[in-house]
């Protein structure tokens, strides 16, 4: 086993083979949409053949850059938001020892411009305040709320901390290539700067500067990351039925039968954000025109002590897609006790992940005799290789089933709404007359 691998056998009970196979033309004609760009959303499909455009020159100009900040920082703050961050945070968080931040030595990446939590920044800067630290700011415009409130505050500290001259040094910006407030910012201060490309949209932006720089600030191969997309874009853009085909149509397939709401679960605590990358890829690509299956995560076996019941016997609207992660990293295996109070010595001598497995076993055949379609897409191991074969497996079948669905997978023309609503509450100007309007409604 050398590449991910997709099981959907165990929808068998849900869906026949007709049904699926009727869709098979119907997902063949939206892939060459995408590959002809004749589709909606055209502008927006440089990440299709993006692997392949990386050049050497290319990642050693990000790792140049990530080695500088390295040799001169303890810490760097990403800040950035949506796919300005969730890819990066997936696979540094995927690829770091679980207790690395807990930790007093090797670098710590961080992140900031998510959330506009003022105690979050507060603690933030009294957890710099005695840190050698820098920043990559990730921002097309430079004027998205969250990531300027953030880098207006850190950007202040770490002028103040080392005078703006090396502040200057310390500072990365990954930005439009000629327009915008941040591209203007850094040009005028002449900070390092990587360019967003104009066809990739943010949410599949990973495999650009905007996810590989942090990605190899944190120390991990993005040349193996790259390779893996690499790997999955020739198989599944040559390959009539590849397996981002067989996705896209068996979860097509299983909406048009009513089931509204993707679960993306998993037995590694190290995916939690890869769930959350994949749930901003597919809700963002598809919730649009009252369409879309809901994208949902959860983290097993955690969440079957909370969510469990509900999946098991809840509303029958969930199809479920469990990410495999076929060999772990470390053997660790269940001693034996004399006293046996936790009557677990049935257990003794087997590895942690053997049990691990049984679980994810117990659970699919729950799930689907409790009337939950299963998929599962295997990772022969959790490496940036097959991570980035990951990455490109899951964008692929979403540029298919976004077309097939019939919407603009590249586009989100909703998340402006409550943007609008917050200027006018915070009387921004030019927004008067909205103001008076949304506050009218109050």
């Amino acid at each position: 086993m050398n590449s991910i691998e997709f099981d959907y056998s165990k929808i068998c009970n849900f869906v026949n083979q007709e049904e699926l196979g009727v869709l098979y033309p119907e997902a063949q004609k939206a892939l060459e949409r995408l590959k002809d760009g004749t589709g909606k959303g055209s502008d927006y499909l440089g990440w299709l053949n993006l692997p392949v455009e990386i050049t050497p020159e290319d990642l050693a100009d990000i790792e140049k850059t990530a080695a500088d900040l390295r040799a001169h920082t303890q810490v760097v703050v990403v800040i950035g938001i949506g796919g300005s961050y969730l890819g990066a945070r997936a696979v540094i968080e995927a690829l770091s020892d679980s207790f690395h931040n807990y930790q007093n030595t090797g670098m710590k990446v961080i992140f900031a411009g998510h959330n506009i939590g003022e105690d979050y920044y507060h603690e933030l800067i009294q957890y710099l305040q005695d840190k050698e630290f820098g920043i990559c700011v990730i921002s097309k415009s430079g004027t998205t709320t969250e990531p300027a409130i953030a880098f207006r505050l850190l950007k202040e500290l770490l002028e103040e901390k080392v005078g703006k001259e090396e502040a200057g040094r310390r500072i990365v910006a990954i930005t439009d290539a000629s327009k915008g407030a941040l591209r203007t910012l850094a040009d005028q201060e002449r900070y390092k700067t990587f360019i967003i490309p104009d066809n990739v949209g943010g949410r599949f932006s990973v495999l650009t500067p905007v996810g590989l720089l942090p990605i190899a600030i944190a120390g991990f191969d993005i040349a193996a990351l790259v390779k893996g997309a690499v790997e999955m874009r020739r198989i599944c853009l040559s390959d009539d039925k590849s397996i981002a085909l067989e996705y896209a149509v068996a979860r097509t397939a299983l909406y048009r039968k009513g089931y509204a709401i993707e679960l993306l679960a998993n037995f590694h605590p190290k995916l939690h954000y890869i769930t959350e990358w994949w749930k901003q890829l597919y809700g963002e690509s598809e919730g649009k025109e009252n369409k879309g299956i809901f994208p949902a995560g959860a983290d097993f076996t955690t969440d079957l002590h909370s969510m469990g019941q509900y999946i098991q016997q809840g509303m029958r609207m969930l199809m479920e897609t469990v990410i495999s992660v076929a060999k772990p990293d470390y053997k660790v295996e269940i001693p034996a006790d004399a006293a046996n109070l936790d009557k677990l010595n049935f257990l003794a001598g087997k590895r942690v992940d053997e049990v691990n497995k049984m679980a994810e076993l117990g659970t699919q055949i729950a799930h689907v005799d409790g009337g939950v379609p299963n998929m599962k897409v295997i990772m022969p191991a959790l490496t940036a290789q097959y991570i980035g074969q990951l990455f490109y497996f899951f964008e692929l079948a979403c540029g298919i089933s976004g077309s097939m669905l019939g919407v603009n997978p590249f586009d989100q023309p909703g998340v402006e709404a409550y943007k609008n609503n917050m200027f006018a509450l915070l009387d921004k100007p030019g927004y008067e007359e909205a103001s008076k309007a949304i506050k009218a409604k109050l």
